[in-house]
Protein backbone atom coordinates (compact mmCIF):
# COMPACT_ATOMS: atom_id res chain seq x y z
CA UNK A 1 0.00 0.00 0.00
CA UNK A 2 1.41 3.27 -0.87
CA UNK A 3 1.07 6.12 1.15
CA UNK A 4 1.43 9.65 -0.45
CA UNK A 5 2.20 12.95 0.82
CA UNK A 6 -0.93 14.32 2.48
CA UNK A 7 -0.76 17.77 2.17
CA UNK A 8 -3.33 17.70 -0.22
CA UNK A 9 -5.90 15.78 -1.74
CA UNK A 10 -5.32 12.31 -3.81
CA UNK A 11 -7.30 14.09 -6.28
CA UNK A 12 -6.34 16.51 -9.14
CA UNK A 13 -8.10 19.41 -9.26
CA UNK A 14 -9.11 22.81 -7.79
CA UNK A 15 -9.54 22.83 -4.19
CA UNK A 16 -12.42 24.69 -4.09
CA UNK A 17 -13.40 23.58 -0.17
CA UNK A 18 -11.07 22.48 2.46
CA UNK A 19 -12.58 21.79 5.84
CA UNK A 20 -11.49 20.45 9.39
CA UNK A 21 -14.17 18.88 10.87
CA UNK A 22 -13.63 19.16 15.09
CA UNK A 23 -14.15 15.95 17.43
CA UNK A 24 -17.39 15.34 17.87
CA UNK A 25 -18.81 17.27 15.13
CA UNK A 26 -20.87 17.14 12.10
CA UNK A 27 -20.37 18.17 8.41
CA UNK A 28 -22.32 18.46 5.23
CA UNK A 29 -21.96 19.49 1.86
CA UNK A 30 -23.36 18.69 -2.23
CA UNK A 31 -20.19 17.26 -3.98
CA UNK A 32 -21.36 18.20 -7.69
CA UNK A 33 -21.16 15.63 -10.35
CA UNK A 34 -17.64 14.60 -11.12
CA UNK A 35 -15.94 16.53 -8.20
CA UNK A 36 -14.06 14.49 -5.60
CA UNK A 37 -14.28 14.02 -1.83
CA UNK A 38 -11.35 13.39 -0.42
CA UNK A 39 -11.71 12.80 3.56
CA UNK A 40 -8.14 12.91 5.72
CA UNK A 41 -7.97 11.35 9.14
CA UNK A 42 -5.83 13.58 10.53
CA UNK A 43 -4.79 12.00 14.08
CA UNK A 44 -5.30 8.05 12.83
CA UNK A 45 -7.89 5.74 13.91
CA UNK A 46 -11.14 8.49 14.02
CA UNK A 47 -13.92 7.09 12.56
CA UNK A 48 -16.28 9.05 9.79
CA UNK A 49 -19.37 7.74 10.02
CA UNK A 50 -20.46 8.43 6.24
CA UNK A 51 -24.22 8.60 4.57
CA UNK A 52 -24.81 10.30 0.68
CA UNK A 53 -27.72 10.97 -0.91
CA UNK A 54 -28.90 11.78 -4.35
CA UNK A 55 -29.16 15.80 -4.11
CA UNK A 56 -31.81 16.27 -6.39
CA UNK A 57 -33.94 13.86 -4.74
CA UNK A 58 -32.54 12.36 -1.10
CA UNK A 59 -34.99 9.49 -1.07
CA UNK A 60 -32.66 8.13 -3.06
CA UNK A 61 -29.37 6.96 -0.57
CA UNK A 62 -27.10 4.72 -0.02
CA UNK A 63 -27.42 1.28 0.40
CA UNK A 64 -25.02 -0.90 2.00
CA UNK A 65 -26.40 -4.31 0.79
CA UNK A 66 -26.83 -2.85 -2.71
CA UNK A 67 -23.32 -1.78 -2.56
CA UNK A 68 -22.16 -5.02 -0.93
CA UNK A 69 -24.24 -7.19 -3.81
CA UNK A 70 -22.71 -5.40 -6.59
CA UNK A 71 -19.15 -5.24 -5.41
CA UNK A 72 -19.35 -9.12 -3.90
CA UNK A 73 -17.33 -7.49 -1.16
CA UNK A 74 -18.48 -7.03 2.44
CA UNK A 75 -15.35 -4.35 2.08
CA UNK A 76 -14.62 -1.20 0.72
CA UNK A 77 -11.78 -0.77 -1.45
CA UNK A 78 -10.02 1.31 -4.22
CA UNK A 79 -12.83 0.93 -7.28
CA UNK A 80 -15.68 0.15 -5.13
CA UNK A 81 -18.86 1.90 -6.44
CA UNK A 82 -21.25 3.34 -3.64
CA UNK A 83 -24.55 2.46 -4.88
CA UNK A 84 -28.41 3.42 -3.80
CA UNK A 85 -31.19 1.94 -3.19
CA UNK A 86 -32.69 1.29 -6.77
CA UNK A 87 -28.62 0.02 -7.41
CA UNK A 88 -27.49 3.15 -9.68
CA UNK A 89 -23.68 4.54 -8.83
CA UNK A 90 -23.50 7.39 -6.23
CA UNK A 91 -20.18 7.64 -5.53
CA UNK A 92 -16.74 5.66 -6.56
CA UNK A 93 -13.96 5.22 -4.41
CA UNK A 94 -11.03 6.55 -6.38
CA UNK A 95 -7.97 6.34 -4.07
CA UNK A 96 -7.91 4.75 -0.95
CA UNK A 97 -4.47 4.66 1.45
CA UNK A 98 -6.36 2.15 4.35
CA UNK A 99 -6.60 -1.77 3.05
CA UNK A 100 -10.00 -2.24 3.91
CA UNK A 101 -13.08 0.39 4.85
CA UNK A 102 -16.14 -0.54 7.13
CA UNK A 103 -19.84 -0.91 5.42
CA UNK A 104 -21.19 -3.02 8.28
CA UNK A 105 -20.68 -1.96 11.35
CA UNK A 106 -23.38 1.06 11.21
CA UNK A 107 -23.23 3.96 13.58
CA UNK A 108 -23.37 4.45 17.39
CA UNK A 109 -26.59 5.75 19.23
CA UNK A 110 -27.03 6.51 22.59
CA UNK A 111 -29.17 3.20 22.83
CA UNK A 112 -26.25 1.36 21.06
CA UNK A 113 -23.93 2.56 23.96
CA UNK A 114 -25.72 2.10 26.74
CA UNK A 115 -26.02 -1.56 25.29
CA UNK A 116 -21.85 -2.58 24.50
CA UNK A 117 -20.49 0.03 27.51
CA UNK A 118 -23.76 0.19 30.48
CA UNK A 119 -26.20 2.80 31.01
CA UNK A 120 -24.23 5.92 32.51
CA UNK A 121 -23.30 6.28 28.90
CA UNK A 122 -26.96 7.18 27.86
CA UNK A 123 -26.18 11.16 27.77
CA UNK A 124 -23.15 10.97 25.52
CA UNK A 125 -23.28 11.96 22.23
CA UNK A 126 -23.34 10.11 18.94
CA UNK A 127 -22.94 9.45 15.49
CA UNK A 128 -27.10 9.26 15.11
CA UNK A 129 -27.66 12.95 16.74
CA UNK A 130 -24.63 13.80 14.66
CA UNK A 131 -26.65 12.75 11.94
CA UNK A 132 -29.96 13.89 12.74
CA UNK A 133 -28.35 17.58 13.30
CA UNK A 134 -27.15 17.50 10.18
CA UNK A 135 -29.71 16.19 8.41
CA UNK A 136 -32.28 18.59 9.37
CA UNK A 137 -30.03 21.39 7.33
CA UNK A 138 -31.39 19.66 4.03
CA UNK A 139 -34.66 18.52 5.32
CA UNK A 140 -33.74 14.82 6.34
CA UNK A 141 -35.40 13.60 9.62
CA UNK A 142 -35.16 10.05 11.44
CA UNK A 143 -37.05 8.11 8.13
CA UNK A 144 -34.23 9.19 6.56
CA UNK A 145 -31.47 7.40 8.13
CA UNK A 146 -29.69 3.87 6.78
CA UNK A 147 -26.95 2.15 7.43
CA UNK A 148 -23.79 3.91 6.78
CA UNK A 149 -20.33 3.69 6.10
CA UNK A 150 -17.33 3.99 8.77
CA UNK A 151 -14.07 5.41 6.80
CA UNK A 152 -11.17 4.52 9.02
CA UNK A 153 -12.88 2.07 11.29
CA UNK A 154 -11.87 -1.55 11.31
CA UNK A 155 -14.69 -4.01 11.63
CA UNK A 156 -13.37 -7.10 11.19
CA UNK A 157 -15.97 -10.53 9.90
CA UNK A 158 -14.54 -13.33 12.63
CA UNK A 159 -15.24 -16.84 11.49
CA UNK A 160 -18.27 -17.42 13.33
CA UNK A 161 -19.73 -14.64 11.65
CA UNK A 162 -19.30 -12.22 14.19
CA UNK A 163 -18.12 -8.67 13.76
CA UNK A 164 -15.63 -6.76 16.42
CA UNK A 165 -14.50 -2.76 16.70
CA UNK A 166 -11.17 -3.95 16.73
CA UNK A 167 -7.68 -1.22 16.42
CA UNK A 168 -7.82 0.31 13.62
CA UNK A 169 -5.64 0.16 10.33
CA UNK A 170 -5.48 3.98 9.14
CA UNK A 171 -2.88 6.65 10.73
CA UNK A 172 -2.32 10.30 10.96
CA UNK A 173 -2.76 11.37 7.27
CA UNK A 174 -4.42 8.52 5.71
CA UNK A 175 -6.97 9.30 3.38
CA UNK A 176 -10.18 7.87 1.11
CA UNK A 177 -11.41 9.85 -2.03
CA UNK A 178 -14.90 9.35 -3.50
CA UNK A 179 -15.91 10.78 -6.91
CA UNK A 180 -19.15 12.51 -7.01
CA UNK A 181 -21.57 10.24 -10.00
CA UNK A 182 -24.07 12.79 -9.74
CA UNK A 183 -24.57 15.36 -7.63
CA UNK A 184 -24.79 13.86 -4.04
CA UNK A 185 -25.04 15.09 -0.54
CA UNK A 186 -22.78 13.67 1.68
CA UNK A 187 -22.94 13.83 5.60
CA UNK A 188 -19.98 13.37 8.04
CA UNK A 189 -20.15 12.14 11.56
CA UNK A 190 -16.50 12.45 13.20
CA UNK A 191 -17.75 9.98 15.81
CA UNK A 192 -17.58 10.77 19.53
CA UNK A 193 -17.08 7.43 20.38
CA UNK A 194 -15.17 8.16 24.20
CA UNK A 195 -15.65 4.20 24.89
CA UNK A 196 -14.36 2.19 23.43
CA UNK A 197 -10.08 1.78 22.37
CA UNK A 198 -9.98 1.53 18.87
CA UNK A 199 -8.97 5.31 18.97
CA UNK A 200 -7.21 5.21 21.64
CA UNK A 201 -10.07 7.07 23.01
CA UNK A 202 -8.37 10.20 22.07
CA UNK A 203 -10.69 12.06 19.62
CA UNK A 204 -9.37 13.77 16.87
CA UNK A 205 -9.84 16.17 14.05
CA UNK A 206 -11.27 14.98 10.68
CA UNK A 207 -10.46 17.11 7.01
CA UNK A 208 -12.64 17.36 4.00
CA UNK A 209 -11.97 18.55 0.50
CA UNK A 210 -13.59 19.03 -2.03
CA UNK A 211 -12.26 18.95 -5.35
CA UNK A 212 -13.25 20.05 -9.47
CA UNK A 213 -12.80 17.63 -11.88
CA UNK A 214 -9.10 17.81 -13.18
CA UNK A 215 -10.12 18.73 -16.99
CA UNK A 216 -11.96 21.72 -15.17
CA UNK A 217 -8.91 22.93 -12.58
Amino acid sequence: MTVLDWSGPLASGKTVRDDQVAPRASWSAVVPAGHVLTLVDVGGNQSADFLVYDAADPAERYSAPDTIAWSGNAYVRTGTVLRSNLGAPLMTVTGNEVDRQDTIGGACSKESNTLRYGHHTASHHACRENFLFEGAKWGLGPRDLVSNLNWFMNVPVEADGSLGIVDGMSGPGRRVALRAERDVLAIVSNCPQMNNPCNAFDLTPLRMIITTPEESA
